[in-house]
């Protein structure tokens, strides 16, 4: 099972405040230990929203808004993908994150990733080749990218 963990702004991250020494040790030491182990498929911090713009189509009109973003408490700072057996275990990755961060996040949000059966009879078989394809294509930047 995989899981997005969205770790929510808070008003220090938005204002892009480093976080302590003893947070990024901390957290380094989680995501070190969540690879380690086969967990962790990415990771990353995000910049804070008034480096970023949110983009809107509607009736084919394209609209493109420059942060930053009013609401801190619905924005996100960082995310983690991981990889495990349950969403009890997915628990227990993200309350070991919250603590390791410290305080410094506004939250962590957990959701499941969809899987083809999750789609039913409208993903085709088609549909299920491209998926496939996709797939292969995105594990060869990623590898092409990380080198």
């Amino acid at each position: 099972m995989r899981f997005m963990m969205m770790f929510r702004a808070s008003e220090g991250s938005e204002a892009w405040e480093n976080p302590s020494e003893k947070s990024l040790t901390e957290m380094g030491l989680v995501m070190a230990e969540m690879a380690e182990k086969g967990v962790l498929l990415a990771g990353e911090g995000l910049l804070p929203s008034s480096r970023g713009v949110r983009m809107q189509l509607s009736g084919g009109k394209q609209r493109v808004v420059d942060g930053p973003f009013a609401e801190t408490k619905e924005l996100i700072a960082g995310f983690c993908l991981i990889e495990v057996a349950s969403r009890e275990e997915a628990l227990e990755w993200g309350w070991r994150c919250l603590a390791a961060d410290d305080g410094n996040s506004g939250g962590l949000e957990i959701r499941q990733v969809a899987t083809e059966a999750d789609f039913g009879a409208e993903f085709t078989p088609e549909a299920r080749a491209r998926e496939a394809a996709t797939g292969v294509k995105v594990a060869e930047n990623y590898r092409s990218s990380s080198t």
